[in-house]
């Protein structure tokens, strides 16, 4: 049900800020890896936790993750199709996390969603 293509985001935030602004850009780098794997692991663990609950609350979800993951992929010109990257994101086949762990989405949060929609996250390069 999550899309994630709402309103035009840039994929390289800008990070440097506060104390990250002293690093050197490789200790930066693997900071910033290490926040991103240390969030897929608490929505690996978090399985009770709904993609349409987060896109109408955050504008973003596991398959956005995904998609800003192939983004980077496609960006530095490593093969990946989407199926691969959401199984990094998701520790398993989108199918299989689907049949063990997707809940249907009532009518309350579809209609949320629709009115959240240009809040959702939009990721260029990952179509």
């Amino acid at each position: 049900m999550s899309d994630c293509a709402g309103s035009e985001m840039s994929t390289e935030a800008s990070l440097a800020n506060g104390p990250a602004a002293k690093l050197d850009p490789q200790t930066r780098l693997e900071l910033e890896a290490a926040a991103f794997r240390g969030l897929v692991q608490h929505l690996q663990d978090r399985k009770d936790v709904q993609n349409i609950d987060l896109m109408n609350l955050a504008g973003f979800c596991r398959n956005c993750l995904a998609k800003w993951y192939l983004a980077a992929a496609r960006e530095r010109d490593v093969a990946m199709d989407y199926d691969g990257a959401r199984e990094v994101v998701y520790g398993m086949t989108y199918d299989e996390w689907k049949d063990n762990h997707q809940a249907p989405a009532t009518a309350e949060q579809k209609q949320k969603f629709q009115d959240t929609a240009h809040l959702h996250a939009n990721i260029p390069g990952a179509k």
